[in-house]
């Protein structure tokens, strides 16, 4: 049978710092999916991932301080801190929920790419303009996040050397735009943006 000196042991260096550590992937988990949340305009999802992201870092820090001088209760700490930045960035990659704006610079003629870009469905607008080096077509869409990989294949196919930049949108007027419905589908209509 183990001793109380060995269970302490256990508990002191082992179980104590795997619980800091998970505790930390939860919190940071927590708090990288409430801060795309915000930048995302979501009011009423937002502070309630806070609530919880607080509460298990008060819990988490309160352990530390009661063990200053256990220095695996520090490594386990910033372990899951960092852990918890990374999958806190695959979920949020993984729910791809929202719209982006393409915008998508070319000197090659992009009948081709608006073609195809509307046959999949997508809205485009497309204007000429004169670029540095003279005439380029420069056209938008705005596209469900979770279709802008197959946005950025039909671009390569058309045209590798067409410059492109994306951007997070944070509110489309749906009414007008026929791809963005139901872009937020993982998320209840009563926990979005407050409207």
């Amino acid at each position: 049978m183990e001793s109380s000196v060995e269970i302490s042991f256990w508990f002191t260096y082992v179980i104590l710092p795997l619980l800091i550590f998970f505790s930390r992937i939860v919190d940071v988990t927590l708090d990288t999916l409430r801060i795309v949340f915000i930048s995302k305009g979501f009011k009423i999802i937002a502070p309630i991932l806070g609530f919880f992201e607080v509460l298990i870092w008060l819990i988490a820090i309160t352990r530390i301080m009661q063990n200053l001088d256990n220095v695996a209760c520090y490594i386990a700490y910033a372990a899951g801190f960092a852990t918890g930045n990374y999958i806190g960035l695959i979920i949020e990659e993984k729910l791809a929920f929202g719209v982006q704006m393409f915008r998508i610079i070319t000197q090659k003629s992009a009948t081709a790419l608006i073609l195809q870009l509307r046959e999949k469905g997508y809205g485009v607008t497309s204007v000429e303009a004169a670029g540095s080096n003279g005439l380029v077509h420069v056209i938008f869409s705005v596209v469900k996040r979770s279709e802008s990989q197959k946005v950025i294949e039909l671009i390569n196919t058309f045209n590798p050397n067409a410059f492109y930049s994306i951007e997070d949108v944070r509110y489309v007027n749906e009414n007008n735009l026929t791809i963005a419905k139901n872009s937020e589908r993982l998320i209840p209509r009563w926990l979005r943006k407050g409207r």
